[in-house]
């Protein structure tokens, strides 16, 4: 079973800068498309960024674009720097991952593997 194992969460105030590491475990073949994804209490998860396979292609969703980056360090490692992070940015940051090409890449109906989750808090 493929695992994906995050990090970086943290507490952090407006306007600073952090950056979640994902990486999947386990009987990986192949390369993976990797997307975050957050979910803030009650609300409906939300799609964040994803890279493609070979992380030449990347997509935002517009509140992120110029302040997320989001890249493969490594055939199947992703990180998500963040910058300039607002208080609207706090929430569970999950990793997810799927061995089908882009596709509907901010469905998150799509992706077969997902992380536990890790805490992101913006707060003054």
């Amino acid at each position: 079973q493929v695992q994906l194992r995050e990090s970086g969460g943290a507490l952090v105030a407006p306007g600073a800068s952090l950056r979640l590491s994902c990486e999947a475990l386990g009987p990986v073949r192949g390369r993976l498309t990797m997307a975050w994804f957050r979910r803030d209490g009650v609300k409906a998860r939300q799609w964040v960024a994803t890279v493609g396979k070979t992380g030449a292609t990347t997509y935002y969703r517009d509140s992120v674009k110029g302040r997320f980056t989001i890249s493969k360090i490594a055939e199947n490692t992703v990180h998500l720097e963040m910058n300039d992070l607002k208080l609207e940015d706090t929430a569970v940051y999950y990793c997810a991952a799927k061995t089908a090409v882009l596709g509907e890449y901010a469905d998150s109906s799509t992706y077969s593997f997902w992380g536990q989750g890790t805490q992101v808090t913006v707060s003054s």
